[in-house]
């Protein structure tokens, strides 16, 4: 009796132990998790940090370009002179030269070119916030889906266990009926089959389940903990309409903003090319310093020491006449360009609408399918018991119990996954109309 007790405690620890370190995981914990680790989130964000930057200097194309440029020169030379009237000389010539200016040079009119990038490189930033929204509202719908997969397949592993208990008291009864000779050994034998079969279920739907675990870590960029459990549930918002679906979606899915986006920012770099057929007007200014030393002077109209410094400015104009068509040719190319992107983007409309209207007759049709199958599990439920009842007062067959058991089983199933298509029907909802990431 004291071993007996012994045993328990120990039981008990080891369960508690089992449970401490079992870390309870919750979509809501997922989701974080996944905004802040996600590797496909850090990288959109990573692409939208480039446009930030750009954008940060933003107003320096406004700026005057200054340039300054210094240099020293020294050379040796020997000089041997003869002049017509018989004089000769010769001697060893050093010169040392410096040098230095500074250059401005400043544009003051390029067609309004300056403008147009300007507001450009804003539409690129905005755009890199859009992609980062995008992925995030990919990457939760996926998180979305993978968690209530794994709580589906331990809702699974839950019904099988519930299974494996009516064919253990199967088996009991077969072998009690056996052992008072009123049973058959094939009935025996047989709940002992379909045991077993449960049971290789059972372990097919645990693999599945670890599996889908390490599918979420990596979702979640995580090391895997020594264990970790999910929610049992599945919550269904059994309340959305296609009219909230619908309703502004113009302007909250993602994937018609960036293409909206993408039409906007090719707008600039028409006026960009435009531009290019204006003249180009600019400031010039230089400052000059140049200083030179000879040691002596062989030829006396070259000076000993000469040096020169002074300002100079003035304004250039660049006008363009002709440059074989190049500016006409890159005008047509973004006009073309932007008519192609307003007509994908009008094609992306309808295939939009028609994703919205599909995923929401499925969701629709999942609602119908789940509030039948828990109707229908109820009736699974009292008819195995009701013949389980009759199977033990020996006036039924074991074909018809199986019958029963088997009907049960498939009502468990089809109810997980009727839970299950319901919830990714309704995640494909608020994937589309972009409400994931708010």
């Amino acid at each position: 009796m004291h071993m007996k007790k012994l045993k328990l405690i120990f039981i008990l620890l080891i369960s508690v132990n089992v449970s401490a370190q079992t870390k309870l995981i919750t979509i809501e914990e997922a989701i974080a998790t996944a905004l802040q680790n996600n590797f496909d989130i850090q990288l959109s964000k990573n692409d939208s940090m480039v446009s930030a930057l750009d954008y940060s200097y933003r107003n320096a194309i406004f700026f005057p370009r200054i340039n300054a440029t210094i240099g020293a020169n020294w050379t040796g030379n020997k000089q041997n002179q003869e002049f017509s009237n018989g004089t000769k000389r010769e001697g060893k010539v050093k010169t040392n030269n410096l040098s230095s200016s500074v250059a401005v040079s400043w544009t003051l009119f390029d067609g309004l070119k300056m403008f147009a990038t300007r507001d450009k490189a804003a539409e690129l930033i905005k755009l890199g916030s859009l992609g980062i929204q995008n992925q995030v509202t990919n990457t939760i719908a996926t998180v979305i889906n993978t968690y209530y997969n794994i709580v589906r397949q331990k809702q699974m592993i839950k019904a099988i266990d519930e299974q494996m208990a009516l064919s253990n008291e199967r088996a009991k009864l077969a072998q009690y009926k056996l052992d008072i000779g009123v049973g058959t050994k094939p009935d025996v034998l047989q709940a002992k089959i379909d045991n077993n079969a449960q049971k290789a279920l059972q372990i097919d739907q645990g693999a599945t389940m670890r599996q889908l675990k390490e599918q979420l870590l990596q979702l979640l960029n995580l090391k895997a903990p020594a264990s970790f459990d999910v929610s049992d549930s599945i919550p269904i918002n059994s309340s959305l309409t296609i009219e909230e679906v619908q309703n502004d979606i113009e302007k909250s899915n993602p994937g018609l903003l960036i293409a909206q986006k993408g039409i906007d920012i090719a707008k600039y770099t028409l006026k960009e090319r435009k531009a290019e057929q204006w003249p180009t007007v600019s400031f010039n200014s230089a400052y000059n310093f140049n200083r030179t030393n000879n040691n002596v002077a062989l030829n006396p109209a070259l000076p000993i020491f000469n040096q020169n410094k002074g300002l100079n400015y003035g304004l250039t104009a660049s006008i363009p006449i002709l440059n074989g068509l190049n500016t006409k040719r890159q005008i047509q190319q973004v006009k073309l360009n932007i008519r192609f992107q307003e007509l994908a983007l009008e094609s992306q409309k309808s295939d939009l609408s028609l994703a919205v209207t599909n995923a929401y007759l499925e969701y629709e049709q999942q609602l119908q399918a789940l509030e039948l199958e828990n109707d229908n599990i109820l009736l699974a439920k009292e008819n195995a018991s009701i013949v389980f009842q009759v199977y033990k007062l020996n006036s039924t067959t074991l074909i018809q119990l199986k019958e029963a058991e088997k009907s049960l089983q498939d009502a468990f199933t089809r109810l997980i996954t009727a839970r299950y298509n319901a919830k990714v029907a309704e995640t494909e909802l608020l994937r589309l109309k972009g409400d994931l990431a708010k």
